[in-house]
């Protein structure tokens, strides 16, 4: 046998092999959806919805019950008399076809119960539970309406016994009892009539309304008591108080109180229209308002009942501070202008003294207003604390500013004091530099040097003059002497400049004579000694100090440093 032969003939066994495990698989998985066809049709009898229907036929069922009843019987009808026997057939010619491998046939019977089953299992399922509703039903109302009855006769009796709690909102909730009363005998008229479905509707009616009429009660009662007892216990009390805190002479004129008492009584008449129409939220949120308002009454009268200690027990305090704070500011205002004369206040205090001492005379005159009002029984205790206690409080601040501004002003004498002897200081500073450069005995001193030196002399000397005169500005020439002291600085700066020049200058010359056969040293001699004649001692040491360099790299460096360590010395 060639190989192409045993090749085919391998390839026709696998391929049986195929066909044959295939239609083993199809056979297994056709018995499985036969089989859980039949697990429907099972379900389906076990649902015994014949007895059912025996058992809703002897209950007489009437109306929407009734209705009900024939709606669902006639699709069982159709199901258990067309399609399930359909079914059953398809099936069982299904699992012959499938156990003799006759796949294709029993495919395709399968398919066609398949689409039959579904929809009739679901209505099936569909169908028991409406019979099992209409069933048991009847039995439910019946313990339903026990329990609401029981409910409703237990309210209605707590009603009537405490209906002075409820106000006028007692008919409205008479007129609802009396409703709910009518409900039960309409739900157990149908009860009777066979109408169970109707009957339940009904009762839940009736659950609905008792729940709301329970949750409606506890705010009834409440919204009653705050208009009738308790409003009406704060508006007296209110109302006596007031009048007996105007006899006491309070005074208030924030509000009027006895006319807002009367709008508030309006309020209440306008609430007690909800009460009666049962608008509870509207009420509670009407009676919240009221409760708010007759707050703010008790905030006034408390207001002014407790500022009264206050100012009774603080009036004397307060006349002694503002009569103590009048006094400190006169004398301030009259030291000021004592200064004035002398010195120049530069800052505005005596203008600000005479603002602070004003501000206290108006203090002076407020409380001489408070005083008088309370005497004459129109002194508003709780706008007299708070406008006393702002001028406690601007009393401190202005006492502040005066012990300050008195004692910026004492520091003046002391300061010119200090300027004279700054001034005598300076001058002393600047001779010794004058006589410094003079002991030293040099041809002349530069022209920088002299213009510094007469603008110091100028400058000391226009100070001076200004601390001679009869007003002085003790800020300005402060600043000025601060200027001064750092020309001075300057000055003797520039005079050490001079010295430490010319005597380095006369140290190179010496020391340059090393080198005197060289023509560049004889002319650098020859320029810095010019140089030197004609005042301008730095640029001649340059002169001579870069041509010694030049000669001998280092050799001015070391008479600079050794010049300037003995200076030390």
């Amino acid at each position: 046998m060639s190989s192409i032969q045993t090749i085919i003939i391998v390839a026709v066994v696998i391929l049986i092999i195929i066909v044959v495990a295939s239609m083993l698989l199809i056979n297994r998985k056709q018995l499985r959806e036969v089989e859980v066809i039949d697990a429907a049709l099972n379900e389906i009898e076990e649902m015994h919805l014949e007895e059912d229907i025996k058992r809703l036929n002897k209950m007489d069922l009437a109306g929407e019950s009734l209705t009900t009843l024939n709606t669902w019987r006639k699709s069982y009808k159709e199901a258990s008399t067309k399609k399930l026997p359909r079914v059953q057939k398809l099936v069982e010619e299904a699992a012959n076809e499938n156990a003799t491998y006759k796949l294709f046939k029993a495919r395709k019977k399968i398919k066609e119960a398949q689409q039959i089953i579904k929809p009739a299992l679901e209505d099936a399922r569909n169908t028991k539970a409406v019979f099992t509703e209409l069933l048991e039903s009847n039995k439910e109302n019946q313990i339903q309406y026990d329990a609401l009855i029981k409910v409703y006769r237990e309210l209605r009796k707590d009603v009537l016994a405490n209906s002075f709690e409820y106000g006028a909102a007692i008919d409205q909730i008479e007129d609802q009892l009396a409703s709910m009363e009518s409900d039960f005998e309409e739900a157990k008229n149908l009860s009777s009539q066979g109408d169970h479905v109707e009957a339940k509707r009904v009762l839940s009616k009736i659950r609905m309304s008792l729940a709301a009429l329970q949750k409606q009660l506890p705010k009834i009662k409440e919204g009653y008591h705050q208009l009738e007892v308790v409003f009406q216990d704060q508006l007296k009390e209110l109302s006596n108080v007031y009048k007996k805190m105007i006899s006491e002479k309070y005074y208030i004129t924030k509000v009027d109180v006895l006319s807002r008492i009367k709008d508030i009584h309006d309020q209440i008449d306008s609430a007690r229209k909800l009460l009666s129409e049962l608008k509870v939220d509207e009420l509670a949120n009407e009676n919240k308002k009221i409760s708010s308002e007759i707050d703010g009454l008790y905030d006034v009268l408390a207001k002014e009942y407790k500022a009264r200690p206050f100012v009774e027990k603080n009036q004397s305090k307060m006349l002694a501070l503002i009569s103590h704070q009048q006094t400190a500011s006169k004398k301030l205002v009259e030291k000021l202008q004592h200064i004035d004369e002398s010195y120049e206040l530069t800052h505005g205090e005596l203008e600000k003294s005479k603002e602070l001492e004003k501000e206290v005379n108006n203090m002076n005159r407020q409380y001489t207003v408070d005083t008088q009002n309370i005497a004459d029984g129109k002194g508003v205790y709780s706008a007299i604390q708070d406008s006393w206690l702002e001028m406690l409080d601007r009393l401190r601040e202005i006492d502040a500013e005066q012990v300050k501004m008195s004692t910026d002003v004492d520091g003046l004498y002391d300061s010119e004091n200090v300027a004279n002897d700054s001034i005598k200081h300076f001058r002393q500073e600047v001779s010794l530099v004058y006589r410094r450069l003079e002991r030293r005995s040099l041809p002349g001193n530069p022209d920088s040097f002299i213009q510094m030196y007469t603008l110091v002399v100028n400058e000391i000397g226009h100070v001076s003059d200004e601390l001679s005169q009869v007003r002085i500005n003790m800020e300005k020439i402060s600043n000025e002497l601060i200027q001064i002291s750092d020309d001075v600085e300057r000055l003797k700066r520039e005079a050490d400049d001079i010295i430490n020049s010319a005597n380095l200058v006369e140290l190179t010359m010496q020391y340059s004579n090393k080198y005197a056969d060289k023509d560049s040293i004889k002319q650098a001699q020859k320029k810095a000694m010019q140089l030197y004649d004609e005042y301008n001692y730095k640029e001649a040491l340059d002169t001579i100090a870069t041509a010694i360099e030049k000669a001998e790299p280092g050799s001015y460096q070391r008479l600079e440093n050794t010049y300037y360590s003995e200076r030390k010395e």
